[in-house]
């Protein structure tokens, strides 16, 4: 299991994440009610700075996430969600799973920080 470092959970570091997630996560709502087609990209750059999350709050050697690792800081089937989102970014329904995927985690940085302290 891949752990979180307890250095990069605090709360200032990881709080801009989800303040990125809330900006791109209104424009991505926004390009599926519009159906204007850019949902694809926007989501593109969520699933990046989720990515980015997880591998900044985690004790690892890689730049990126490894598929077939367990990650403490992820919520339960984090890699199947992620990999199902990655496959159809497009998709509303991956708009929603990546929405819960910040919220779970958020959640899980939050305990992980009591535990830790």
């Amino acid at each position: 299991m891949i752990t979180s470092n307890p250095d990069t959970i605090k709360k200032e570091i990881v709080e801009p994440f989800f303040e990125g997630w809330e900006t791109l996560s209104q424009q991505i709502h926004e390009a599926h009610d519009q159906r204007n087609g850019q949902a694809d990209a926007l989501m593109n750059k969520g699933i990046a700075l989720y990515e980015k999350l997880v591998v900044t709050t985690s004790i690892n050697n890689s730049a990126n996430i490894v598929p077939n690792e367990d990650y403490e800081v992820l919520p339960i089937n984090g890699i199947e969600r992620l990999q199902f989102i990655k496959a159809r970014p497009g998709q509303y329904a991956c708009y929603r799973q990546l929405d819960e995927l910040f919220r779970e985690t958020k959640k899980k940085l939050a305990r992980l920080r009591v535990k830790k302290s």
